[in-house]
């Protein structure tokens, strides 16, 4: 996880097709997420965008997919939130 300027980026392991949608604490150093969406047409990446946003308390636009766009692993940065915020996160679930 590194923290400049006022944004975050950490990896994220994402399980698409779940039975429903949510974090689910850390596995190999990434936040893992399912995701309900299937990974068709971006759906996946938007449900993952749409789920941060909710779960740290910021608008879509300040998340961002760095990298990783097709992958299950994904470097993603989210602008105004902290590194303790995001391991808070992690660590809820």
């Amino acid at each position: 996880m590194q923290e400049r300027g006022g944004a975050v980026r950490f990896t994220v392991r994402v399980q698409p097709r779940a039975g429903r949608s949510k974090v689910d604490g850390v596995h190999a150093g990434a936040l893992r997420v399912r995701l309900s969406a299937p990974p068709v047409d971006g759906a996946a990446n938007e449900a993952l965008i749409v789920l941060l946003a909710e779960q740290l308390g910021v608008p879509k636009r300040a998340i961002s997919i760095v990298s990783g766009a097709t992958s299950r692993m994904k470097l993603v940065e989210v602008e105004g939130v902290t590194a303790a915020g995001v391991r808070a996160l992690a660590a809820q679930h």
